[in-house]
């Protein structure tokens, strides 16, 4: 049975506000190591995006992989299909779980106390810890020369996060819900696309009907496949 024929169920991420997963805290400790990870400034970080929801959602079960393509419910999954997510699920959420745990024992052995209770600095401290690397130094964009130094524009970055440890999922799973579309859960009023100045589609069915396009954030020449296109590879090549 194909997407096409499966049954959609009328629900959404966020009619529940508190976890559906995760413990009280867990949820907790997670918003906080998240909030370390896209901070908020001058700027809306990822306690505001309410990404912690969309990595609770993710991990609650298969009903929320699959959005249905009018935004008006998640797709039910059966069979082998919703065997194999299950199965991708179940090792997340050991990840997730075993994960947590470190981040108190390191929290508890550093500073005497949980990660939740710890201030910013003492939970970078921690995170540096767990990542073995250092906090990355604070990041400027430089002013646009024109030529695209800023970086290719958008392609797809698949990224397999099955075989992530905590942390690298943990940041992962952190940028997906600060710039994923709202439905998935994060990305809360659309600030992580605020914050790029990105206006994004106005609903999910929009990016199904052909009402709404990317093109103009795309090389007009560059043509499938699309990262191999010359006038896309010269931006790996400053």
């Amino acid at each position: 049975m194909g997407q096409a024929e499966w049954v959609t169920v009328p629900i959404s991420t966020r009619d529940s506000n508190g976890p559906l997963f995760f413990t009280e805290h867990e949820w907790a400790t997670v918003e906080a190591a998240t909030a370390r990870i896209i901070p908020t400034d001058h700027h809306p970080g990822a306690r505001e995006a309410g990404v912690v929801r969309f990595i609770d959602r993710m991990l609650a079960g298969t009903q929320f992989v699959f959005p249905a393509a009018d935004g008006n419910g998640f797709l039910r999954m059966e069979g082998l299909e919703e065997k194999a997510w299950q199965e991708r699920i179940e090792s997340r959420r050991t990840f997730y779980r075993e994960g947590i745990v470190e981040l108190d024992g390191i929290a508890t052995e550093k500073f005497g106390a949980p990660f939740v209770e710890l201030d910013d600095d003492q939970q970078d401290t921690v995170l540096e810890t767990i990542s073995r690397k250092e906090k990355p130094a604070t990041f400027a964009f430089a002013d646009s020369d024109g030529q695209g130094s800023g970086g290719a524009p958008a392609g797809n970055q698949p990224v397999n996060e099955d075989f992530l440890e905590f942390f690298p999922l943990l940041v992962l799973n952190t940028r997906q819900g600060f710039y994923g579309d709202p439905v998935y859960g994060g990305n809360d009023n659309r600030v992580g696309w605020r914050v790029i100045g990105f206006p994004g589609p106005p609903s999910l069915a929009a990016t199904m009907d052909g009402s709404y396009t990317t093109l103009d954030y795309m090389i007009p020449e560059a043509e499938w496949p699309y990262e191999q296109h010359p006038a896309v590879l010269r931006y790996g090549n400053r």
